[in-house]
């Protein structure tokens, strides 16, 4: 009798502590949430690095290798860009021009503070049709009539944000000061990427002006890329809204060679509000033998609210010179 007693507490004991241990073991089992989401957010942050890191390279390798505004407007690097362009009209009219900058950082300052030299400092004011991969407006060319120098101060963080301030002067007689400013941001969507950007800019002759411009890029391939462009400026001379909507598809073909395919609205607010132009572009880069020679091949198709939308063909050659520090 005593030892069945004994032997009863002893079971008591050992069923009890069996079950505490299997409780703990089951617990481990049937809960292994917190190891499997560490575990899935270590994923995620892996595959979002990468897609980002991928997303970004395509996205910025593109607007390099088509001299685009954001690029040139954007990157720390000195860069000299010359462009010959040569513009056929239907009827036979031809016309040729020669514009370019340069940017080149000073030394000492951190890649902060840069001299730029440009032709027409008015056109570069991220304005619509202000980059050079825009449907060009059908005028006739004039050789660049202003040149403009300035010093800029820029501050950045790679991929996310980026300021920039230009203080400088046309340089003729009497000398005409100007400035501009821009600011832009990069915000992650998922598998898209929006891009606002905001310029403020004064010129002493012709005074304030403003643009806000945002885009919306998402890769549809390894190697291709659409993206939505709008943008509207404010001109206080004349005073009027310039309206642009652009979608943009860009295709690499190889290392040397992409495409481009463009639908553009071009609005204007004054005298009237109307669409004054619609353009259907596809747009040929080539990077011929050298590694700082481009030629572009660019058909465009206008309809324009002064020839009562009926078409209107445009040919576009340019032969760039762009060297940069890589």
């Amino acid at each position: 009798m005593y030892r069945s007693r004994l032997k009863s507490p002893l079971h008591s004991t050992y069923l009890l502590a069996a079950l505490c241990l299997s409780g703990s073991a089951w617990s481990e089992i049937a809960n292994p949430l917190p190891a499997l989401a560490s575990a899935g957010m270590q994923q995620a942050d892996t595959s979002q690095e990468y897609v980002s890191q991928q997303f970004v390279r395509l996205v910025t390798g593109l607007d390099r290798f088509f001299g685009d505004e954001r690029d040139f407007q954007e990157s720390n690097r000195s860069v000299f860009q010359l462009d010959l362009n040569e513009q056929m009209m239907a009827g036979g009219q031809r016309s040729t021009s020669l514009s370019g900058r340069i940017k080149l950082h000073l030394p000492s300052t951190e890649h902060r503070l840069h001299l730029l030299l440009e032709s027409d400092p008015e056109q570069n004011t991220a304005s619509p049709g202000a980059a050079q991969n825009q449907p060009q407006r059908m005028e006739p060319f004039r050789a660049p009539g202003e040149y403009g120098l300035a010093l800029r101060l820029e501050e950045s963080k790679a991929q996310v944000w980026h300021t920039s301030t230009d203080v400088g002067v046309k340089l003729h007689a009497p000398l005409e000061p100007f400035a501009r400013t821009r600011v832009s941001l990069v915000v992650p969507m998922g598998e898209w990427r929006m891009k606002p950007a905001q310029s403020l800019f004064w010129f002493s002759q012709s005074g304030l002006g403003e643009t806000t411009q945002v885009d919306f890029d998402r890769p549809l391939a390894e190697r291709t890329l659409f993206r939505a462009t709008s943008s509207a400026t404010w001109l206080h001379q004349p005073q009027r809204f310039d309206l642009q909507q652009d979608f943009t598809v860009f295709h690499t073909l190889d290392e040397k060679r992409a495409l481009q395919y463009q639908i553009s609205l071009i609005g204007v607010s004054r005298p009237q509000s109307r669409l004054d132009d619609a353009v259907m572009s596809v747009l040929y880069r080539r990077q011929l033998n050298r590694r700082w020679l481009f030629f572009e091949f660019n058909p465009q198709l206008h309809f324009r609210h002064a020839q009562s939308y009926d078409m209107d063909p445009l040919l576009w050659l340019r032969l760039q010179i762009l060297f940069g520090e890589e």
